[in-house]
């Protein structure tokens, strides 16, 4: 069958409002930040535009408002080479924002309100069907409804695709929807959501994705802190130190992830190899302030692998 894409990505369109401050605010406190930037964003929309950078042939399928928000949000897919034709403006619901406070060591908070993103169908992703059933790789998060999500795993599996979700925002999965995804992506806060395990460091990693793979997960690849993230399947593992870089912010790094890992899997690579190519994009992506801003190229990030060896 031809794939006419690489990637097709399901998820959440946003528009982001970051502040950047010397640390992040306690409950009730007020901090004075330094630098102030309004972006398009959301997990899905970014993980677009990242597997479009590193030279993959991507499609949306989401849902924005039709208000000034997103037109900015479309503006920039068609920018980034993003196929747009499932994106849809919504006439009665705004499009989603994200309030993101970054400290002064990058980690992150994210406050976030979904708009349009929580009206995204099971029939605006069977009117996609298309698509999806044309692609190497259905790339997938939960910031949009459980019945969107299981749907657009239905048709990418009955087409051959390879299914990888990025379980953020964290939610309860039924076990049936388990057995269908190929990689598993979780942060440190989702991988606790979805085993019970709290992940500090390689063990616990080891611990958290064995749990997800007797789940029936193909393959985990799991946060680590911040030492780095293991990627464990049935039959090996690779440990992915963190690339030494000038991190800035956080916001964004899974997302490059994420989208590196889909586009290497889109290539056929191994996920012994595609591992470290989503490793290093994650670290270039903490490099830059903002979300979509930060999401690398693909000669850095194939510079940066060479650089490790």
């Amino acid at each position: 069958m031809e794939r006419r894409y690489d990637v097709v990505v399901v998820g959440k369109a946003n528009v982001d409002y970051l502040v950047r401050g010397p640390r992040l605010p306690q409950p009730g406190q007020s901090v004075n930040g330094e630098l102030f930037q309004e972006a398009p964003g959301g997990k899905g929309a970014n993980q677009a535009v990242a597997a479009a950078r590193l030279g993959a042939r991507v499609a949306l399928v989401a849902r924005v408002g039709n208000d000034v928000r997103g037109d900015s949000v479309v503006e920039a897919l068609i920018t980034e080479g993003v196929e747009i034709d499932h994106l849809i403006r919504d006439p009665t619901a705004f499009t989603g924002v994200a309030l993101c406070q970054v400290g002064g060591n990058g980690e992150k908070q994210i406050l976030s309100a979904a708009g349009a993103n929580a009206r995204l169908s099971a029939d605006d992703v069977r009117a996609a069907a298309d698509a999806l059933r044309s692609a190497r790789v259905v790339l997938l998060q939960l910031g949009v409804p459980l019945a969107a999500v299981a749907e657009a795993i239905r048709i990418g599996r009955s087409a051959g695709a390879l299914v990888v979700l990025d379980p953020g925002p964290p939610a309860p999965l039924p076990d049936d929807l388990f057995a269908e995804i190929d990689v598993i992506r979780p942060n440190c806060s989702e991988a606790l959501a979805l085993t019970g395990i709290e992940v500090v460091d390689r063990e616990s990693a080891g611990s958290a994705a064995a749990a997800l793979l007797r789940r029936g997960a193909g393959a985990a690849a799991v946060q680590a802190g911040e030492s780095g993230d293991l990627l464990s399947w049935k039959d090996g593992e690779v440990w992915l130190p963190r690339f030494e870089v000038a991190r800035l912010d956080a916001t964004g790094a899974g997302d490059a992830f994420a989208g590196a890992l889909a586009v290497a899997l889109a290539e056929g690579r191994s996920l012994g190899e595609a591992g470290p190519f989503a490793s290093a994009a994650a670290a270039l992506a903490t490099t830059v302030l903002g979300a979509q801003a930060s999401l690398p190229r693909r000669a850095a990030v194939l510079a940066l692998v060479q650089a490790r060896g």
